[in-house]
């Protein structure tokens, strides 16, 4: 379990596709304190530390996982937002963040907001429902605040402020129109929608 709070930005030394694709991924974490087996999640997608240096750490990705997450995120030379698990005590400074991505929003449109940026971005009609004005949103592993929703053609555009401290600290920073992204919603609303969906089926 994650809080959606970035501690680092890792970057891929290498990808190497074996029966999975091997990541191996420099950090600042001292390292002697993660263990073989501990989750970290990259970008917003809860990976396990399979081999570890001091400086580094390798994750396998199933092809599940890089078919449902950004395309052109688990390349050389990329950077990711990271964040250890969270441990019992530590301070919940975003939201619940599981790890599990469960979709892709596209960029379409990044303007100045005073020292911010405000980023909207589109979803499908799967994730649609699931994005509320005020609600917590994961964008790449970063936990944020939906300021608004508008429904457009079964799709949702939403939008979010980041602030100059966001935009600097995370790979937000780097984000432009036509850019993906991994959104994961809100637990509360994954379990809403679960509900719902298996009442309407028993009625």
């Amino acid at each position: 379990m994650f809080t959606g709070i970035i501690t680092d930005i890792g970057t891929i030394h290498s990808a190497e596709q074996r029966g999975d694709l091997r990541l191996v991924i420099g950090c600042a974490y001292e390292m002697e304190g993660v263990a073989i087996g501990a989750s970290i999640a990259c970008s917003g997608a809860c990976l396990t530390v399979v081999e570890k240096g001091e400086d580094w750490f390798a994750v396998d990705l199933s092809a599940e996982t890089v078919t449902r997450t950004a395309p052109g995120l688990w390349v050389e030379g990329g950077r990711l937002n990271l964040e250890r698990a969270l441990k019992i005590g530590d301070e919940l400074g975003g939201h619940i963040v599981t790890g599990h991505v469960d979709g892709l929003a596209k960029v379409v449109g990044v303007t100045p907001d005073g020292d911010s940026h405000r980023v909207t971005f589109a979803v499908g009609p799967d994730l649609a429902p699931l994005i509320a004005p005020k609600g917590s949103i994961t964008v790449d592993g970063v936990s944020l605040t939906v300021n608004e929703v508008t429904d457009v053609d079964g799709f949702a555009h939403f939008s979010v402020n980041l602030i100059p401290h966001t935009w600097m600290v995370t790979t937000l920073g780097r984000l432009a129109e036509g850019v993906e992204v991994n959104i994961e919603i809100d637990v509360l609303a994954r379990y809403l929608d679960r509900m719902q969906g298996y009442r309407a089926k028993t009625l």
